[in-house]
């Protein structure tokens, strides 16, 4: 009678702890340049700062698809690429205005963001959820590029921190996932003519591989002025509205394409964005997910 006792007891001390566990809230963010971010950290506002490291401890930023590497408090990530271009290392994109808006929207909740993004990458290629070699080869430049598989690679990414968060006892929910690509696509007329049956894979890909059949979607609209392929920025940009508006869980952050930037400021190249563009872009897209899920 005792031991049974004892054992009822441990059973509901167990249950009450993991019911005092609190459901882990998670976005997925994925893209190439503008989603992993050149934003300068130490130029933001120091009150823009004191708020970041004040809700840091409830919005922890996953970068790796190591399942041996844990996901950290939301801050800057250290980069000394293109050391000519920018003159900081502490960069950042839009997840840092995203965590900071939707942690002070919901003041008790906790955050995962799991990001994968490269620079240069294609959704006909790298990130194509049909992926090919012959696909990778014609969209990709360089070695590397051609030889990455992103879409399987975030989804093992995404799955390796949803198995921790199972192995911790964490219940969790996915809010949706937010997209910043595209400007690699507007550079040919296939990829660019593609784009919106690619987008429209990509998006059921993750919906049917998740699980989560109706999962909010939000695209970040890109705005490169014309390069290769004269038409290719508007055709790319049709096919993201297009694909938002046939479909409510689906978003858009919109975006001009006046060289002024004046809605999303850039640096100096006229494509990424600077550290005014992605504090606005983040809010934006924080934003627009929550229309989704309310």
């Amino acid at each position: 009678m005792y031991k049974n006792k004892i054992i009822l007891i441990c059973s509901l001390f167990c249950a009450l702890c993991f019911a005092q566990k609190k459901e882990v809230q998670v976005v997925l963010l994925a893209g190439q340049s503008n989603m992993q971010g050149h934003g300068n950290y130490e130029a933001l506002e120091a009150s823009v700062q004191q708020r970041i490291e004040k809700i840091a401890n409830r919005v922890l930023l996953s970068t790796s698809n190591n399942s041996n590497v844990a996901a950290r408090p939301l801050s800057y990530f250290v980069s000394t690429n293109q050391p000519e271009k920018y003159k900081f290392t502490k960069h950042f994109g839009p997840e840092i205005m995203m965590g900071l808006t939707l942690a002070e929207k919901f003041p008790n909740q906790e955050f995962l963001l799991i990001k994968t993004a490269v620079g240069g990458t294609s959704l006909y290629g790298a990130w194509n959820p049909n992926w090919s070699q012959e696909k990778a080869n014609l969209a990709e430049r360089g070695a590397e590029r051609k030889a990455m598989k992103l879409y399987e690679a975030h989804l093992t990414h995404v799955q390796n921190d949803l198995k921790r968060l199972n192995a911790e006892g964490r219940p969790y929910k996915v809010l949706g996932m937010v997209w910043m690509q595209g400007e690699g696509d507007t550079n040919k007329e296939i990829t660019a003519k593609s784009y919106k049956k690619n987008l429209t894979a990509l998006i059921k890909g993750y919906r049917t591989s998740l699980e989560i059949p109706q999962m909010p979607f939000v695209i970040g609209e890109v705005n490169p002025l014309s390069r290769k392929y004269k038409e290719g920025p508007d055709l790319v940009r049709k096919a993201m509205e297009e694909v938002a508006n046939q479909d409510k869980n689906t978003g858009v952050v919109k975006t001009s394409r006046d060289p002024s930037w004046s809605d999303y400021p850039k640096h100096s190249d006229n494509l990424h964005y600077n550290t005014e563009g992605q504090k606005r872009l983040g809010t934006a897209m924080a934003k627009e997910l929550l229309q989704l899920i309310k």
